[in-house]
């Protein structure tokens, strides 16, 4: 049976706090199925879509883009995925499959892409629709609240290591639920971790030397070597020329979030040497199935604070405060749900 309504967490202007929105259940279009979210990660993005720091925002809007459900309905079209199956549904929502970049195999950076809790309702709610043919089918067994944050801290993270190439060692710039992942990635690859955090922070770096880096500091110390890449995951344009300065010639500063402050000017010396600057831009679907197949080898373990669904201002008060480690993910009750008629 599925429910007449579902319950959101909306945001309804610039500004605001998310307010808790009993809506009705929407109908599958073609091409789509209607999940039962079942869990839900916090982004760092997510903070931007509040700060009305992303571009033309279509208030009201449901965030959440690190979703893990299970089907309850399937459109006209799908034949891909099946009722009862368990998916994860990422940030990139949909493209046009047609334009130069989608033939290219360059879909992240399709123009008329589409981005769920950002252009279309995500996941901090009962029930959302996503397409289903970028879901990402999910085994059984998993933890949802484990798995959570790898649809984005993950993916992003895991296209980030890809674009530093295979040099050894490896900065980390802001260590939250991304680097947290491809910190174990990187040294199931056999990498040296170096770990960067906000001055003062000694818990996080506590926390990435517990998860096996060879140093930790404050981001606006040299590392005691220089490092062949970095992955600036914090979202302060000032640790361009901070990460430039720490990797050798030759290396890579790859900027991993959708929003960065703006990158003071810095001497054109530190870019010298074929050193290089990168954004990562979004994720593809094979970025998903490649990383999913990969995590449970590591394995990757997620370090998780649970929050129930109607406490999701807390949880990005406290993503804003960096009051935890790792990832935030919301946990869904579907107890109290009223049945309606089958959809």
């Amino acid at each position: 049976m599925i429910p007449s309504t579902l319950r959101a967490m909306v945001l309804e202007a610039p500004g605001t706090p998310l307010v808790m929105r009993e809506r009705p259940m929407p109908a599958c279009g073609r091409g789509e199925v209607l999940l039962a979210v079942d869990a839900c990660g916090v982004c760092r993005t997510d903070l931007h879509l509040l700060d009305a720091e992303l571009p033309d925002i279509p208030y009201p809007i449901v965030p959440g883009h690190q979703i893990v459900g299970r089907v309850l309905a399937c459109g006209d079209g799908v034949d891909t995925l099946r009722v009862g199956q368990r998916v994860g549904v990422p940030w990139l929502g949909g493209t046009c499959g047609h334009c130069d970049y989608c033939s290219r195999d360059q879909e992240n950076l399709c123009d008329d892409a589409v981005f769920t809790g950002y252009q279309r309702d995500g996941g901090y709610a009962s029930h959302c629709l996503a397409r289903a043919d970028f879901c990402l089918p999910l085994p059984d067994g998993d933890d949802d609240l484990a798995v959570a944050p790898l649809l984005c801290a993950g993916l992003i993270g895991y296209r980030s290591l890809r674009m530093c190439g295979p040099g050894r060692r490896l900065g980390l710039y802001g260590f939250g639920a991304a680097a947290h992942v491809i910190a174990q990635v990187a040294q199931w690859e056999g990498r040296e971790v170096y770990a960067f955090t906000r001055p003062g922070d000694t818990a996080s770096q506590d926390f990435a030397r517990a998860l096996g880096a060879v140093w930790a500091g404050d981001s606006d110390v040299s590392p005691p070597q220089a490092l062949d890449a970095a992955i600036i995951f914090a979202a302060a344009g000032e640790l361009v020329p901070a990460a430039l300065r720490a990797v050798r010639k030759g290396g890579a500063v790859i900027c991993g979030g959708i929003h960065m402050s703006d990158i003071p000017s810095f001497p054109y010396s530190i870019l010298w040497g074929e050193r290089r600057v990168q954004s990562v831009a979004n994720l593809t679907r094979d970025d998903g199935r490649t990383f999913l197949e990969v995590a449970p080898q590591v394995p990757v373990r997620t370090q998780v604070t649970v929050y129930p669904l109607e406490q999701a201002n807390a949880a990005l008060a406290d993503l804003r405060a960096g009051r935890f480690d790792g990832a935030a993910v919301l946990r869904i009750d579907h107890s109290s749900a009223t049945d309606g008629p089958p959809g």
